[in-house]
C-alpha cells in the first residue's frame, strides 16, 4: 500500500484542485496589470515627495535624494520579501487582516482591515483625481469640468470591474506596459546623458527651494522618507487578493509580487539617480517625472508620451482598489464583521457588492473634495503603513510557531521592516496632522467599533436561531392561512388554491369602510361570493377609517390569540404585470398589507405573483 506524504513547506496551492473558473481568473502577468497600478503610478509621486522635503534645505538638501531613495528601495526589498511569505502562509488572500487575525488576535486584524479600507478608498479617489489633474493640466479649458470627468473615470473603472477582474487586466496591460515601458526608456537615456538635453518645461516657473535653507538633520531626512514611503502603496493588493489568481494561486500570486517588486525598485532608484545627475530642482507648476523626461529625451514627442501615459496610469491605478478590496470585504463578511452580501460572488467571479460600495465611497470622496487631488492626499499612504507594521509583526509571531530553516532570519527581516513602516506611520500621521490627517484618526477606529457592532448583531442572531447546535426535530402544526381579497377574479381561485395546499383551514378576508360606495361594493363581492361558493369562508373585517393593513394585522392578530398551537399564514395575492413599467399601475395594496402584518404580528407572511404574461 502506498503512503502519500508531503513534502516539507508545501504550501496549500500544491494541493488545490483544478480551477473550473480559471479563465476569469488571473495570471502572474494580468494579476501585475489588475493589481499593480497604484504602485506602479507612485513613481509619478514618490521621487517629487522626497524632492519637496529635501528642498527645505536648498540644493545641498536634494544631494540626499538618492540615499533615501535608496532606503525606501531596502523597505520595499523587505516589504516584498514579507508578503511573498504571507501569501504562502494566508493563501486564502487578505494580506495583514489575515496575518493578524491569526497572530495578533481579533482586535488589532480589525484595526489592521480598516486601516487597508481606508487606503484602497482614498487610492480610488486620489488616483483618478491626480489623472484627470494631468488631462487638465495638458487642457486647461477642461479645468472647469475637472468634477464630472472625474466622476466619468470612476464610472468607466466601475464598469470594467463589474465585468470581472480579468476583464480589467487586459483591459490595462497595455496602458501598464506603455507606461513601465516608457519610465524605463527614459531612465536609459538619461544615463548616458551628461546634463539635461532640455529644460524648456521648467523654463519661466518659480524653484520651490527653500529661501532661508535648514540644515540636513535626522528629522528632515525622516520626513524625507516617510513622505516618499507614499511610492510603497499598493505593495499588499497582490497579497490581499490571492484568491483571485489561478491555480497554483499561491505560486502565481508570489511572482506577481516580485516582479512587481522588482519593477517598481529599479524605477524608483532609476529616477533618483537622474535627479541627483541632472541636478535637478523642483519647480513650482511642473512635476519631477515632467522635468527628468524633458531633461532626457527632450522636449518631443518621447516627451507627451510620457505625460500622457503617466495620466492614465494614475487614472487607471484605482483599479488596483477593485482588485483588492472587495476581497478583502468577502473576509470581513465571512468572519461576521460586515453584512454577508459582500461575501456572494457573481458570474465572472466578481465580488459586485464590494466593487459597487467602494464606487459608491469613492464617489462621495469625489464630490466632497470637488475633484481637487491636493484636497485629498493628506489623508492618503496613512492606513497602508498601519497595515504595513501590523502584517510585518503579526509574521514575527508567525515565524515563532513555524520550523524549519532561516525562521530566525526571517522573523529579524519582517521585525526590521515593521520598525522602518512603524515609525513612517507615526511620522507620516504627526505631519500631515493638521493637513486632514486627522481625519483618518477619527475614521479609524469608529470603522473598528463599526465592525464590532456588525460582529455582536450577527452573534446574537446567530444565538437566536441556535447555529451550531442541533435543532428539535421538525413536526406538523395545525395551519390556518388567511387570504385578504377585494373582488373575484382568477388572481382569487389562484390564492385559494394555493392556500388550500398550504394549509389545515383557509378564510378569506375582506376590509369594508362605511362610506355608502363602499357598502355597496361589499354587498356585490357577498353575494358573488355566495354563487360562486369556493368552500372558503369570507370574513367582513369593518373599519371606520380609510385603512387596510391593520384590520388585517387586528384580525391575523386575534387569531393567533384565540389558536395560539396554530401556525398562522397570511397569503397575499400580487399580479407581475407583462412590462417593467406596467408596475406603475398597480395600487401596491399587497406591500401595505405586508408591511403591517410584519409589524405587528409574528405571522409567516406568503407574496404569491401570479403573473400575466
Amino acid at each position: 500500500m502506498s503512503v502519500l506524504t508531503t513534502a516539507p513547506g508545501a504550501t496549500p496551492a500544491d494541493e488545490e484542485p483544478p480551477d473550473a473558473g480559471a479563465r476569469h481568473r488571473l495570471t502572474a502577468v494580468t494579476g501585475l496589470a489588475a493589481l499593480s497600478l497604484d504602485a506602479m503610478a507612485s513613481v509619478a509621486y514618490g521621487p517629487e515627495a522626497i524632492v519637496l522635503v529635501l528642498a527645505a534645505a536648498g540644493a545641498h538638501g536634494l544631494g540626499f535624494t538618492l540615499p533615501v531613495t535608496l532606503a525606501i528601495a531596502a523597505l520595499l526589498a523587505v516589504l516584498v520579501a514579507s508578503y511573498r511569505q504571507v501569501i504562502a502562509a494566508f493563501p486564502d488572500g487578505g494580506g495583514s487582516y489575515a496575518v493578524a487575525r491569526t497572530h495578533l488576535g481579533r482586535r488589532t486584524s480589525l484595526v489592521a482591515a480598516g486601516s487597508l479600507v481606508l487606503d484602497y478608498v482614498l487610492n480610488v479617489a486620489v488616483a483618478v483625481t491626480a489623472g484627470v489633474a494631468a488631462l487638465t493640466s495638458a487642457f486647461p479649458a477642461l479645468y472647469d469640468d475637472r468634477l464630472w470627468l472625474c466622476l466619468a473615470v470612476l464610472a468607466l473603472i466601475t464598469a470594467v470591474n463589474l465585468r470581472g477582474i480579468v476583464e480589467s487586466a487586459r483591459a490595462f496591460i497595455v496602458p501598464t506596459v506603455v507606461f513601465v515601458g516608457s519610465i524605463l526608456v527614459l531612465i536609459a537615456v538619461g544615463l548616458f546623458r551628461s546634463e539635461p538635453v532640455s529644460t524648456a518645461t521648467a523654463a519661466g516657473h518659480a524653484s520651490a527651494l527653500a529661501d532661508n535653507a535648514t540644515t540636513v538633520g535626522a528629522l528632515l531626512l525622516l520626513k524625507a522618507f516617510a513622505s516618499g514611503c507614499a511610492a510603497l502603496t499598493g505593495v499588499e493588493a497582490i497579497a490581499n487578493a490571492v484568491p483571485s489568481f489561478r491555480v497554483p494561486r499561491a505560486r502565481r500570486a508570489q511572482h506577481a509580487e516580485v516582479a512587481l517588486g522588482a519593477v517598481l525598485g529599479v524605477m524608483l532608484i532609476g529616477l533618483s539617480v537622474l535627479i541627483s545627475r541632472f541636478h535637478l530642482q523642483p519647480v513650482e507648476g511642473v512635476t519631477v517625472l515632467a522635468q527628468l523626461a524633458d531633461a532626457s529625451l527632450g522636449h518631443n514627442w518621447g516627451f507627451y508620451v510620457i505625460q500622457f501615459a503617466t495620466m492614465i496610469l494614475l487614472a487607471l491605478s484605482a483599479n488596483t482598489s477593485f482588485g483588492g478590496l472587495p476581497v478583502l470585504l468577502k473576509l470581513l463578511a465571512r468572519d461576521n464583521h460586515l453584512p454577508h452580501v459582500f461575501a456572494l460572488k457573481a458570474d465572472r467571479q466578481v465580488h459586485r457588492h464590494g466593487v459597487l460600495a467602494l464606487a459608491a465611497v469613492s464617489t462621495a470622496l469625489i464630490v466632497f473634495s470637488g475633484g481637487d487631488t491636493n484636497t485629498l492626499v493628506p489623508l492618503f499612504a496613512i492606513g497602508v503603513f498601519v497595515g504595513f507594521t501590523i502584517a510585518q509583526a503579526g509574521m514575527v509571531l508567525h515565524w515563532r510557531t513555524e520550523h524549519g530553516p532561516g525562521r530566525r532570519g526571517k522573523a529579524l527581516l519582517n521585525g526590521f521592516g515593521g520598525l522602518l513602516t512603524g515609525v513612517a506611520a507615526v511620522v507620516v500621521t504627526a505631519t500631515k496632522f493638521e493637513e486632514g490627517a486627522w481625519l483618518i484618526v477619527i475614521a479609524l477606529p469608529l470603522l473598528v467599533v463599526a465592525f464590532e457592532a456588525v460582529h455582536r448583531a450577527y452573534a446574537r442572531i446567530g444565538e437566536r436561531l441556535g447555529l451550531g447546535r442541533i435543532p428539535e426535530h421538525p413536526h406538523r402544526d395545525r395551519s390556518v392561512v388567511i387570504v385578504p381579497v377585494s373582488s373575484l377574479s382568477r388572481l382569487t381561485s389562484e390564492a385559494l388554491t394555493a392556500a388550500a395546499s398550504l394549509g389545515d383551514e383557509v378564510r378569506a378576508v375582506t376590509v369594508s369602510h362605511p362610506d355608502p360606495e363602499d357598502r355597496s361594493a361589499l354587498h356585490a363581492l357577498e353575494r358573488a361570493w355566495a354563487e360562486w361558493d369556493p368552500g372558503v369562508p369570507l370574513v367582513r373585517l369593518s373599519s371606520e377609517r380609510r385603512a387596510l393593513g391593520r384590520p388585517i394585522a387586528a384580525y391575523v392578530r386575534n387569531v393567533m390569540a384565540s389558536e395560539p398551537a396554530a401556525r398562522v399564514t397570511v397569503l397575499i395575492p400580487e399580479t407581475e404585470p407583462e412590462r417593467l413599467w406596467q408596475r406603475l399601475l398597480q395600487n401596491q395594496r399587497g406591500a401595505v398589507v405586508a408591511h403591517a402584518v410584519r409589524k405587528e404580528t409574528d405571522a409567516v407572511i406568503c407574496r404569491l405573483r401570479f403573473r400575466l404574461f
